[in-house]
């Protein structure tokens, strides 16, 4: 694994002499205000017994009881917490520190935020003062990752009512998102993701809803991830690592939020279009018909009459052309009590008592007789009306 050492050059600018003792390893800077105070610290071979005093280590020599300071290069390590050790660089009471784990005679380290005694998993050790602090504050919801075993089944309420909040007395808590992934027992691991990093915030939220947490692991920090590592090793981050954390703090600072990993593919996922099938053609987005866009503008858009022009393609300014009146039909108007007279090519159907249309007498026409079934013939009825009758021979 390639160490990124020598990824961030040195920044050399004009800082608090104070803060440069505390680059060169030296301690906390209240360490090393009490080196100034002591007179032990020179600039440019001079006694600088003043607090406020800038230095330019580009520029400038500054020693320390005769001996010339270096800044130290930056050290930046991945590790994988185990349960029963403490964030902090030394405790009173003489329980176990995470910088334990590390050597001794390397630079001075801190951690970045802190991980609970009982929690593991990965937390970010560096001595780059000004990376922590920016990684640490809320200002760049820097998204944290864990996995957690609860007791019981929390059902969708619980979780809705984490993300909703609760109150506490240091102000309210929330989670960002949680999603269960396996039921044990009695007993359910969900995924949770975290902006802020308080005291037990975890903990504390699902002791309030009934679920007390068994065991808590946090797998991600920002777009690193804890992937193999055993529990109890570390180790250095890569540069392409290093150059992601810098660029998300550079997103977040300009106000673009980062989304967090899970998220981007699950959006991505349901973003895929689907496959063509045989033989279909596609069309691309800017060939299709937007037919939502259409119906929302005939629904929108009132209708406005247009003044219509005229033969020559103009109208009068100031003027509309008149309607158009509809030409005069050629139907006559007929007297009323009288039949209108038929269209041509349909024929009018006869009344009683006048010829039809196909040459036909006075007599009327010529029906089969209806035929019973094993019975005579009836005869005919003769016609009330004058003239012959015709018979069905």
């Amino acid at each position: 694994m390639s160490s990124a050492e020598d990824s961030i050059p040195l920044a050399f600018k004009p800082i608090r002499l104070q803060r440069f003792l505390a680059q060169c390893g030296l301690g906390s800077r209240r360490d090393c205000e009490a080196f100034i105070t002591a007179g032990r610290v020179e600039v440019d071979g001079k006694t600088a017994t003043e607090l406020g005093t800038t230095v330019d280590p580009s520029r400038q020599t500054v020693s320390l009881d005769g001996e010339r300071l270096k800044v130290e290069r930056k050290k930046y390590f991945m590790l994988n917490k185990p349960s029963g050790y403490l964030c902090t660089s030394e405790d009173p009471q003489g329980r176990r520190v995470v910088l334990d784990l590390f050597p001794t005679e390397g630079p001075r380290l801190f951690t970045v935020g802190r991980l609970d005694e009982n929690t593991t998993g990965l937390i970010l050790v560096t001595n780059d003062g000004d990376l922590a602090q920016r990684l640490a504050h809320p200002r760049y919801r820097m998204f944290r990752q864990y996995r957690a075993q609860v007791a019981g089944q929390p059902k969708r309420e619980v979780f809705e009512q984490l993300k909703q909040g609760l109150f506490f007395t240091e102000g309210k808590f929330r989670v960002y998102g949680v999603k269960p992934i396996k039921k044990q027992k009695d007993s359910t691991w969900v995924e949770i993701t975290m902006t802020e990093g308080q005291n037990r915030e975890i903990r504390r939220l699902f002791a309030r809803v009934g679920h007390k947490v068994m065991k808590l692991e946090r797998i991600g920090y920002g777009p690193l991830r804890l992937g193999r590592l055993s529990i109890g090793e570390y180790r250095d981050l890569t540069r392409e690592e290093l150059a992601e954390l810098h660029a998300v703090l550079e997103r977040n600072r300009k106000g673009d939020a980062m989304i967090p990993l899970e998220a981007t593919r699950a959006s991505t996922s349901r973003s895929r279009p689907r496959p063509a099938k045989s033989g279909a053609t596609t069309r691309s987005a800017s060939e299709r018909p937007d037919r939502t866009k259409r119906s929302v503008e005939n629904q929108s858009a009132p209708k406005q009459s247009t003044p219509k022009q005229s033969a020559k393609g103009k109208t009068p300014a100031g003027k509309w052309p008149q309607k158009a009146t509809r030409k005069p039909s050629n139907r006559k108007t007929e007297e009323p009590g009288t039949r209108p007279a038929a269209r041509p090519g349909r024929q009018s159907r006869p009344q009683p008592g006048e010829p039809s249309s196909r040459n036909e007498t006075s007599a009327t026409r010529r029906s089969p007789p209806k035929k019973r079934a094993g019975g005579p013939r009836s005869k005919p009825k003769p016609s009330s009306r004058k003239g012959k009758t015709r018979r069905d021979d």
